[in-house]
């Protein structure tokens, strides 16, 4: 089989943390380690970054419009696509890692290219333009007005012209199914975890990694990772912090993350909730770090009350290090955790089955070790890393196989 080489498009890329910028990242460097040629294009969001750049053997292109700004990112639907031309002899396969928007040039380009397009869905509502519910309402607009149904009709034509797609979760594989893509077009590859990375660690080297991170070396220490946004519960977890931090003086929280460029952005709201409640001392805003697993190893168990997740990468690799975790089933959440039996399920919204939850974490009134043990074998069955990108590998071959071309040199 010829070497494939892929130009994969996304909005945000490294040095930009978050979920779908790290699966980004793993699918581009695992496919450039497995022999291919690989070129991100993403947009310059920090002014500061370089246009060219490379990450280890990934060549990264950078276009316009730069900095900062929700709508700018919609720029990429011209730039995007005169890169992917400007590009065409150094690629098989466009692959997009959240196509909301870059689905547009994505679908273009391989039409006159005659070239596969893999369109891979990071959030709900890609497909359906849900997701552009709460940037339009903004302006006053509805998914249901005629001006915005009209654009999102097209939209949708457009991007059903896709080779393929690959969906992370049951909740997005149902959306598509729904919006009209047939089965025979739909791959299921969720997210990956690198399980050697993300793993449990004794008690020692916990101890070592508090000192060494700065956390308290005693008492109990709850994580979340991720954005910092309203979707992710933050805002309740906070209101039920408040009354644990009351009653477990040596109760620490670590938020570990940023808000983010995203409309859902709630990290003002909750430093200032932190403030007006004097918990000061019992929650920690880290930021974002690369360091997310050392952060993990050094808790002792997570909380993650999203409710509305499209995957949920940042409890996966909870459960890769061995931590109890607290969540809810939201969206993806259902395809990855069993009440019971690989995490601790609440309820979407409800804080006192959340405070209920952490407390009873807190007394050791739940049976960590079997949790914890399921966990982590979950993780290790099927989200490692090398399962997932075997996947991607035969997936782009069997598109470019059937597309029929040569592999394009570089």
């Amino acid at each position: 089989m010829n070497r494939i080489n892929v130009c994969l498009l996304t909005e945000t890329f490294h040095p930009v943390t978050g979920g779908g910028e790290t699966q980004a990242r793993v699918l581009a460097s695992g496919l450039a380690a497995s022999g291919s040629a690989v070129q991100v294009v993403t947009r310059r969001s920090d002014k500061a970054s370089p246009r060219r750049d490379c990450l280890g053997s990934v060549r990264l292109w950078r276009v316009s419009p730069s900095g900062a700004g929700q709508w700018k990112k919609w720029g990429l639907v011209i730039t995007a696509l005169i890169m992917l031309l400007r590009l065409r002899r150094s690629y098989d396969v466009i692959v997009v890692c959240g196509f909301r928007v870059l689905g547009i040039p994505a679908v273009i380009a391989a039409a006159l290219l005659k070239k596969p397009c893999l369109l891979k869905a990071d959030v709900l509502g890609e497909l359906s333009g849900e997701f552009f519910r709460a940037g339009l309402k903004r302006f006053g607009l509805q998914p249901s007005g005629l001006l915005v149904r009209s654009m999102l009709k097209l939209r949708h034509r457009l991007l059903r012209r896709a080779t393929a797609f690959v969906t992370i979760s049951t909740a997005i594989e149902k959306e598509l199914v729904e919006c009209g893509i047939g089965d025979e077009n739909i791959s299921r590859i969720p997210n990956s975890v690198d399980t050697d990375l993300f793993c449990p660690v004794d008690g020692p080297t916990k101890t070592k990694l508090r000192q060494n991170l700065g956390i308290p070396l005693t008492g109990h220490i709850a994580i979340y990772t991720g954005r910092l946004e309203r979707t992710k519960g933050l805002p309740l977890l906070l209101s039920a912090w408040k009354k644990i931090a009351g009653r477990y003086r040596d109760a620490r929280l670590l938020l570990v993350g940023a808000g983010g460029l995203g409309l859902q952005n709630c990290e003002a709201e909750l430093r200032e909730f932190v403030v007006q409640n004097s918990l000061d001392h019992s929650v920690t805003f880290v930021g974002s770090v690369e360091n997310v697993d050392e952060y993990l190893k050094a808790s002792d168990f997570f909380v993650f009350p999203s409710a509305r997740e499209a995957f949920g990468i940042s409890v996966i690799e909870a459960l890769a290090c061995s931590l109890p975790v607290i969540t809810t089933t939201a969206g993806g959440l259902s395809d990855i955790v069993t009440a019971g039996q690989t995490a601790i399920v609440v309820p979407v919204g409800d804080v006192e089955a959340l405070e209920t939850a952490i407390e009873g974490v807190l007394r050791e009134e739940v049976r960590v070790r079997e949790l914890v043990a399921a966990g982590r074998e979950l993780v290790i069955q099927k989200y490692s890393q090398s399962q997932i990108l075997e996947q991607y590998a035969r997936l782009l071959a069997k598109l470019h196989d059937a597309n029929g071309e040569p592999g394009a040199a570089v």
